[in-house]
């Protein structure tokens, strides 16, 4: 069975999206449990998160919820890695409400065996990797980071590919994404955006 890490800094790590720290959380945690019902019908999913409800959402879920050692994004897949078996390993961000489960599998099968497979966001970031092992990862989220996590894998001496998974690669960092994603965004997060729309109109 596959392995899949979440990590989920809560409002705090969506600080472009709204201004609001309310609107931010609601949203935040609407696209993370989206993502996280797409990955607990794919594998064992852990959830590195600081956040409460977050990590209460994961528990009813079935999720394992590991703390959050602080660091940013990097040190909390670390975290999430730690003690994982080496085999079908999963690293998927918490802002890609479009992923559904065929999404995630489609990750696993385009993954060269025993190598390393990604999918980046537009702007060349990551949204999701697939490991063969946790030692197959660094801590190289950022900008460009598509580029350095193929470059570490060929340090490695692993394949490395790029993989076209649309709804894996459409992350959300503004209201202008969510609103281009909307349609296409899982339940919670249409029924999040409905709620914000009514409570302004």
């Amino acid at each position: 069975m596959a392995t899949v890490v979440i990590p989920f800094a809560g409002p705090e790590g969506k600080t472009r999206l709204h201004s609001s720290t309310r609107i931010r959380r609601a949203l935040a945690h609407a696209m993370f449990c989206d993502v996280l019902a797409a990955c607990v019908l794919v594998g064992h999913t852990r959830v590195v998160t600081p956040d409460e409800r977050g990590a209460t959402a994961a528990r009813e879920a079935g999720a394992e919820v590991v703390a959050d050692p602080g660091g940013g994004q990097g040190a909390a897949v670390q975290t999430g890695l730690e003690g994982v078996e080496p085999g079908g390993i999963l690293v998927v961000n918490a802002d890609v409400p479009c992923a559904v489960p065929h999404d995630l599998r489609s990750l696993l099968a385009a993954t060269p065996i025993g190598g390393v497979a990604l999918v980046e966001a537009l702007d060349g970031t990551t949204n999701a990797l697939s490991l063969p092992a946790p030692d197959a990862f660094a801590p190289l989220y950022g900008p460009g980071s598509s580029d350095r996590f193929r470059a570490h894998a060929a340090s490695l001496g692993l394949e490395a590919v790029s993989v076209s998974v649309p709804n894996l690669a459409e992350d959300v960092d503004t209201m202008e994404d969510l609103a281009r994603l909307q349609l296409r965004a899982g339940p919670r997060t249409q029924a999040c955006l409905s709620d914000l729309e009514r409570s302004v109109a």
